[in-house]
């Protein structure tokens, strides 16, 4: 049940502070602690304030990772947390991008 509220809020783009309060209402152990999730949250205002494109192409694989659903659905949302966690530290938001996007041609490659 948690890892489902917790899709919910990374794919539609809800406030993980808000998530870090529902989760204590849930007796269930969640893959972040709070200030991880929070870090998560405040990576992805500044992301969106400071580089719109790279926000909205996270956003972008992150939807074609769903649509392809080629792999174990429950570590999508959190792939992608991973990533944004990894935000404005050494590397560069373009190279954590293309890693992030580079599941595509890999992990989640559609069989013809």
């Amino acid at each position: 049940m948690l890892i489902e509220i917790f899709t919910d809020y990374i794919r539609n783009k809800k406030d993980l502070r808000e998530y870090v309060e529902v989760r204590k209402t849930i007796n269930e152990r969640g893959e972040f602690n709070d200030a991880s999730l929070i870090k998560v949250q405040e990576n992805l205002e500044r992301l969106k304030k400071e580089n719109p494109e790279i926000y909205a192409k996270m956003y972008e694989v992150l939807e074609e990772v769903f649509r392809r659903d080629q792999g174990n659905n429950i570590e999508y949302s959190l792939d992608f947390a991973r990533e944004i966690l990894k935000m404005f530290q050494k590397q560069s938001l373009e190279s954590i991008y293309e890693e992030y996007a580079a599941v595509l041609e890999h992990k989640y490659q559609t069989v013809n």
